[in-house]
């Protein structure tokens, strides 16, 4: 792959090119997860419906759910009759209140592997990991991030298979302190519904400066990315 297409490989929402026929050309990452959720036929026909009439790209505000997935925008494109791409822009999640400037420097996927190693002990549970991998070292509260994905991890042990995926949202920053920090993004998604949330999840994930957001069998964890 060349530069272009890891960027869209990685990129936090999803991306999909069909032929004339709706056969799928290629996807990302983001993507797959996706058409998890819902029939690829469904995606080829919202593309058809919001493309322009006539050659070249439409960006269109308008809300769509997959159950899990939710979406605020859609941008289709097409230059022949061959292909159509369509990438689906997903909602934002809580907004930060705060940046971790003077955290610790660590490895997030040392830090991730660590949690992973402790929970899987004594336990049955297939644990895959889909990590993104140009992270540098990054500045986090280690102790609180470390307690907020230990507690995520709990609500899962119901599963038997738990899939951390760890991304770069493209696209999206926070400024604070006149300074703009990209986010990434840890979804933690199990194939059974989690076994519960304690209520101090939420005020861990505030002292970690993280938003927090909790789907069906998903738990998303984003933060500003301070190297």
């Amino acid at each position: 792959m060349n530069f272009a297409e890891e960027w869209i490989e990685h990129d936090y929402n999803p991306f999909i090119v069909f032929d004339n026929s709706g056969k799928i050309v290629s996807l990302n990452q983001e993507a797959q997860y996706l058409l998890g959720e819902v029939n690829h036929k469904k995606i080829f026909d919202i593309a058809g419906t919001y493309a322009s009439i006539t050659y070249g790209f439409k960006t269109t505000i308008v809300d769509i759910a997959f159950n899990s997935y939710k979406f605020y925008a859609i941008t289709v494109g097409y230059l022949d009759e061959d292909v159509i791409g369509i990438k689906l822009y997903k909602n934002a999640t809580k907004k930060f209140a705060n940046v971790e400037e003077y955290g610790e420097s660590v490895n997030i996927y040392a830090l991730l592997d660590l949690c992973i190693s402790a929970v899987s002990t004594n336990s049955a549970i297939k644990f895959k990991k889909e990590f993104d991998p140009t992270f540098p070292d990054i500045h986090l509260n280690v102790e609180n991030f470390i307690k907020l994905l230990n507690k995520v991890y709990q609500t899962h042990l119901n599963a038997t298979t738990i899939t951390t995926r760890l991304s770069l949202i493209t696209g999206e920053y926070i400024r604070f302190n006149n300074k703009k920090y990209p986010i990434f993004s840890i979804s933690i998604k199990s194939d059974a519904t989690p076994l519960h949330y304690e209520k101090n999840i939420e005020d861990i994930a505030h002292k970690s400066n993280c938003t927090i957001q909790f789907e069906a069998n998903e738990t998303l964890i984003q933060s500003a990315l301070v190297s």
